[in-house]
């Protein structure tokens, strides 16, 4: 049996998890990550992998980290949830040096892609577009089990993505870009600043079911330009299924399939038949299970080399 290593470094907490051929997890653990020199993590992860490796056959690690990242050279660029040492940092090859097990970076969306085109809703199909909607708005295509990068590594960065001219604006997205419009933050942030007292993106789903006037425009707001960026994705790309994860389009009921209902109303006739717009099946483990995905293909493709 052969066991590939998946990773996902967070801002807080690292984990770690040994998979099986099968996709099975077989061992996982975490520790905190030290947001401030990147050397100590590699070194715990590297401890951990002993642990929990023994004699086992490793093909490879895959590995996500808070970006943004460059993933041609697997370095962590400037990203606001680590600090000053991570940033510029090669992270894949550092770790590669330490392990001496082939490592590969990607970011989080894709991975969850990956995983959803293997073992989850997508695994039927060789074309599988995949949104997560929670505090930000993530996207990654996968087709035939390889991710879609681009030419630069930027491949489905859509967060910016501009739709709503002088729309809603929070953070570093540019006023009107899918994630300012759609996300959980932004649902929430809007809400706020209309003056409602909510904690999350539910509680304004619920206050629209209650027929709160501001509260219904804001997630019509969300589910209309959603279904109008999934429309566009669909138009270029033709994916075979798009599937929603994120606390969004899981937790508040009917979202999913209402996203959906708007969709086929805003692509062309002759593909009406093949919109399908899923909710995700797997769980939080989605990015541990894309970077071993990733790991086995890689070493699929130097099998085949």
């Amino acid at each position: 049996m052969k066991y590939a290593v998946g990773v996902d470094i967070g801002g807080t907490n690292s984990r770690i998890a040994l998979v099986d051929e099968n996709m099975n997890i077989v061992e996982r653990t975490q520790f905190r990550t030290d947001a401030h020199d990147p050397i100590p993590t590699i070194v715990r992860l590297s401890e951990a992998l002993k642990d929990m490796a023994g004699d086992k056959e490793l093909v490879g690690m895959g590995v996500s980290c808070p970006g943004p990242l460059d993933l041609i050279n697997g370095k962590v660029l400037n990203t606001p949830n680590l600090h000053d040492s991570w940033q510029d940092f090669p992270i894949a090859g550092e770790i590669e040096k330490v392990t001496g097990i082939p490592t590969y970076l990607e970011n989080d969306a894709n991975l969850a892609a990956l995983a959803e085109a293997v073992v989850g809703e997508g695994r039927d199909y060789n074309y599988v577009q995949f949104l997560t909607i929670s505090t930000g708005l993530g996207s990654g295509q996968v087709i035939n089990h390889k991710i879609y990068q681009g030419a630069h590594g930027y491949g489905h960065e859509v967060a910016y993505a501009p739709l709503w001219r002088n729309g809603p604006q929070h953070g570093k997205i540019y006023p009107g870009g899918v994630e300012a419009i759609c996300s959980g933050t932004a649902i929430t942030e809007r809400a706020k600043k209309a003056g409602l007292e909510v904690q999350h993106a539910g509680e304004v789903n619920d206050m629209a079911k209650q027929g709160h006037e501001a509260a219904m425009e804001i997630m019509d707001d969300a589910k209309e330009y959603l279904a109008n960026f999934i429309a566009i994705l669909i138009a270029i790309t033709d994916p075979e299924i798009v599937i929603l994860g994120g606390s969004v389009a899981l937790k508040i009921p009917g979202f999913v399939q209402e996203v959906e209902d708007r969709v086929k109303e805003k692509v062309l006739t002759e593909l009406k038949p093949y919109v399908k717009v899923r909710p995700s099946t797997l769980n939080e483990d989605s990015g541990l299970l894309g970077a071993a995905c990733l790991a086995f293909e890689h070493a699929k493709d130097k099998e085949a080399a």
